[in-house]
């Protein structure tokens, strides 16, 4: 029985991680790759005090 349930949570950690890559690539297709990392630098610039 222990082996049916570790099955089940290494399908359980597959699916979750595919999901995750598919809204992953959603996002790089939409543009939110660029507004997320322009943001980053910003932040990270101003914590610096360069910015």
């Amino acid at each position: 029985m222990k082996k049916f349930t570790e099955q089940r949570v290494l399908i359980g950690r597959a699916v979750i991680g595919l999901i995750g890559m598919l809204f992953l690539i959603a996002g790089i297709f939409q543009g939110e790759f660029h507004t997320t990392w322009s943001k980053a630098v910003r932040i990270c610039l101003e914590c610096i005090g360069i910015g």
